[in-house]
């Protein structure tokens, strides 16, 4: 009887499955999980505590009275923003702006980190990476600064653009060109940064392959159609989720740094548009309902995004 009993509570500790249940692997790796305390700890207090004020979303809500004690409205501010004559022209800049980006930005660091793994020579090699990731250290502030000052119109872009047309254009002035200017130069300052998970991953495969390939006869496109690309395809497709996922998540920063007067109906997106009422309005309620209204926009879009490259990629996905 006794042994029958320390049977039943040994297989209850295994699991049914013969393995160890989830007391029993905490018990015996208890140091990895102190280790993870302090970022789950972190995490929890920065990331998951201050959703707590998101509430401020659906109440009219007063710094006098607090969280608790505003009022509570509902979707007063979600009716309210989505019924408001800016939202279609803010809705759509800020999804263009992001999808423009994402479909332009996306493919370039692969292209790069393709070319990289084709320089043999180590020295010429760093030289170029040193090249392509230096303009992410700059600070958005100094490359807003720089646009200014090349495409004004005494610029050197204008100036190339007089001798060829007779006179200047209002780069930024023009509401179509912002789309452009803001795309191209994330392009400049990210895309050699972005391409580094994907030089690293190239940096594993074998050369036995393409050694192999090439005896067989195959080109450089055919190696790296065959070998190259199905290496990073996995992480090709992460990163195109996350970027998915995030697509309505533009810094407001940059755009609202190149914003002027003249630009306005294509450079008023979101994040800018929070920024203005909140901080400087001091609507902090509506706001905020804007916010999680792009929140969740953002969560739609990932799912969305995760299910259909799960589709496509032969179940490999984000989750």
């Amino acid at each position: 009887m006794q042994n029958s009993m320390k049977a039943d509570h040994g297989s209850a500790a295994m699991g049914s499955s013969g393995r160890p249940g989830p007391f029993e692997y905490l018990k015996k790796h208890y140091f990895l999980y102190l280790m993870l305390a302090p970022a789950l700890i972190l995490t929890l207090i920065f990331k998951y505590g201050p959703m707590y004020g998101a509430v401020i979303a659906f109440k009219d809500f007063s710094p006098i009275k607090g969280i608790l004690g505003s009022e509570w409205v509902g979707f007063k501010h979600f009716y309210k923003f989505l019924s408001s004559p800016n939202f279609e022209v803010i809705f759509m800049n800020t999804l263009k702006l992001s999808l423009y980006g994402l479909l332009l930005s996306f493919p370039i660091p692969i292209l790069l980190a393709l070319m990289l793994n084709q320089v043999r020579r180590a020295g010429v090699k760093k030289n170029i990476q040193l090249f392509l990731y230096a303009p992410n250290f700059i600070s958005v502030v100094v490359v807003v600064g720089m646009l200014f000052i090349f495409l004004s119109p005494t610029g050197p872009i204008n100036q190339l653009v007089v001798w060829m047309t007779g006179e200047p254009l209002m780069f930024m002035s023009r509401p179509e060109y912002f789309r452009w200017i803001y795309i191209l130069s994330d392009i400049w300052t990210g895309a050699g940064w972005s391409s580094i998970i994907y030089v690293a991953a190239l940096a594993n495969v074998d050369p036995e392959l393409h050694n192999a390939a090439s005896l067989d006869g195959a080109n450089l496109f055919q190696r790296i159609r065959n070998i190259d690309l199905p290496t990073i395809r996995p992480i090709m497709a992460i990163v195109f989720i996350l970027a998915a996922g995030g697509i309505m998540s533009i810094g407001f920063e940059k755009a609202y740094l190149m914003q002027t007067a003249m630009n306005l109906p294509t450079s008023e997106i979101i994040p800018t548009y929070v920024y203005k009422i909140g901080l400087q309005s001091g609507d902090y309620a509506y706001s905020a309902a804007v916010g999680l209204f792009n929140a969740v926009i953002n969560v739609i879009l990932l799912v969305t995004v995760n299910f259909i490259v799960k589709k496509l990629n032969e179940g490999e996905g984000l989750y």
